[in-house]
C-alpha cells in the first residue's frame, strides 16, 4: 500500500539521497530510468530541495511505502492557473516497473484536477528515449519546444556526452 504526503523540512536529506540514488551512479543501474550514462555526480542537493519545500506554490510530494519509507517523491510547481508542471519524479531502483510510476503520475493529475488545472506538463532529456515512450503512453503529447540542458548548474551534475535536451511535454486534463 503506498501513500502520499507533502514533504516536510526534516525529509530534504531522505529526499536528496532517494533523488541521487535513483538517478546517478551504479545503483541507479537497478531501475530502468537511470541518467548514469549521460551526466554523472549529483542529481540534487539540500539546497535545492529545501527551496522546491519552502517556495511559495511548490512542493515535493513523497510516496510512502506500507511501512513508512519514502520509496517515491516528485517536484511540483503552480506555473499559472491553468498549469501544474512536475519534476525529479523519482522511484527507488529496486521498485522501478512495479507501478508505483503510474502511482504518482495518477497522484499528479488527482492534485492537478483538485486544483482546477487544465494541463500538466514536464520536460524530458531527449536522450532518454524509454522514459519519453513511458510518458507519451500516458498520454503526454510532445509541444516541439526544446532548451538546452543547464550546464553551467553544477547543482544538476556533469554531463558524459554534448548536445543534451530537454523536450517539453503536456498532458492536457478531462474534467
Amino acid at each position: 500500500m503506498i501513500h502520499f504526503k507533502t514533504a516536510q523540512i526534516d525529509e530534504v536529506e531522505l529526499i536528496t539521497n532517494l533523488v541521487n540514488s535513483s538517478y546517478r551512479g551504479d545503483y541507479s543501474r537497478k531501475g530502468w530510468t537511470t541518467e548514469a550514462d549521460l551526466i554523472e555526480g549529483q542529481r540534487t542537493d539540500d539546497a535545492s530541495i529545501i527551496k522546491m519545500i519552502q517556495n511559495q506554490g511548490e512542493q515535493i510530494e513523497i510516496a510512502l511505502n506500507s511501512q513508512g519509507k519514502v520509496v517515491g517523491c516528485v517536484f511540483l510547481k503552480r506555473e499559472d492557473e491553468s498549469t501544474l508542471y512536475f519534476g525529479m519524479l523519482t522511484v527507488e531502483p529496486s521498485l522501478q516497473g512495479s507501478g508505483l510510476g503510474k502511482k504518482i503520475l495518477l497522484h499528479i493529475e488527482s492534485l492537478a484536477r483538485k486544483e482546477n488545472k487544465d494541463r500538466i506538463r514536464l520536460t524530458v532529456i531527449t536522450q532518454r528515449k524509454e522514459l519519453i515512450e513511458f510518458y507519451e503512453r500516458r498520454g503526454f503529447k510532445s509541444t516541439g519546444r526544446e532548451e538546452d540542458f543547464p550546464y553551467h548548474d553544477p547543482t544538476n551534475g556533469n554531463p558524459k556526452i554534448s548536445n543534451l535536451k530537454l523536450k517539453e511535454y503536456i498532458k492536457r486534463l478531462e474534467r
